[in-house]
């Protein structure tokens, strides 16, 4: 593991580039949520309480509850300006989530908040799972967890997924999802609705600059997201067979499929595969007026398969 702040430092000033664009909307894109073609409810952790035993699984590639080492440890690069960024702090009452958890303050004109970044092994769907509390006095977030695809787990192509705000993807080096909480210019309550913001070869150009922002896949009627109350996140993508719209992504709130979307060509090559995820608050003025915002992390999974929400202890 790496403090790399130069990682999230370039990351940050290229997302800030992208501050007063939010991409194309998914108004024409068909959410098919409805029809219960995923799991929901119940998954992978519900046979281990408090997901204590659950990186044992099979299907599990890489988990971490937070419950013991240091910040960063098991994950690739850590992203703590000035080591006032990141911190553990408790998770207060949810008997789910044990005895600590990441806490993630951000500060406007100082930082723009950071946090992990874990590369791993790709599969041909990848689930990731996490808990995550936006702080009682939270604005808007900019950006939050990103899944991005590279050419390989080596050398420099292990970078070919970061960057590029603004430009589309030629299919062979990048592509990237992320859910987000998003305020809709502001008519939502902060953080807003969770949504999808997307990067690949066949996005669409923003109407006001032609510009290549990530576009939205949005569930414009889902309820809007709680301040201090603990959330689970689920996240779904599938790979397309290179150069054909079968790729799928989806996603679930504390167990519940909000959105699901089919019909994407993600990529060209089928060198270019989902194998880095960063999960972070990057807040930038463009969106968040308070000076401090406070975000929370905890048990995170990545697997083969549908994961659900922490199942409770037996006491």
């Amino acid at each position: 593991m790496r403090n790399r702040a130069g990682l999230f430092c370039v990351a940050a000033a290229l997302l800030a580039i992208a501050g007063s664009v939010q991409g194309v909307d998914s108004e024409s894109r068909v959410n098919l949520a409805d029809k219960g073609e995923l799991p929901s409810g119940s998954g992978l952790a519900a046979k281990f309480a408090g997901d204590a035993g659950l990186k044992t699984n099979a299907q599990v590639i890489f988990a971490d509850d937070f419950e013991s080492g240091n910040l960063g440890d098991g994950w690739d690069e850590t992203g703590n300006k000035n080591g006032k960024v990141l911190s553990f702090a408790s998770p207060g009452a949810e008997a789910r989530l044990g005895k600590r958890c990441v806490r993630v303050e951000a500060h406007l004109g100082q930082d723009t908040g950071g946090g992990l970044t874990k590369w791993f092994e790709p599969t041909d769907t990848v689930f990731i799972r996490f808990f995550t509390r936006f702080d009682a006095g939270c604005d808007y977030v900019h950006h939050f967890v990103t899944l991005r695809a590279n050419k390989s787990l080596q050398g420099g192509d292990k970078w070919s997924g970061f960057g590029g705000a603004g430009l589309k993807p030629e299919g062979t080096e990048r592509f990237s999802t992320a859910i987000e909480p998003w305020g809709d210019w502001g008519r939502w309550t902060a953080p807003g609705r969770w949504n999808f913001y997307s990067y690949w070869h066949q996005m669409e150009p923003s109407k006001g600059d032609g510009k290549y922002w990530g576009n939205s896949f949005s569930v414009p009627t889902a309820p809007l997201i709680p301040l201090d109350r603990w959330i689970c996140v689920e996240f779904m993508l599938k790979h397309n067979t290179p150069g054909s719209p079968d790729g799928e992504q989806a996603f679930w709130i504390d167990g519940v499929l909000q959105g699901h979307w089919k019909g994407i060509n993600w990529r060209k090559s089928a060198q270019l595969k989902a194998n880095a995820l960063t999960l972070e608050s990057y807040v930038t003025d463009s969106w968040t007026k308070n000076p401090v915002n406070v975000v929370f992390f905890d048990n995170v999974v990545i697997a083969r398969s549908y994961i659900g929400p922490a199942a409770m202890p037996d006491h």
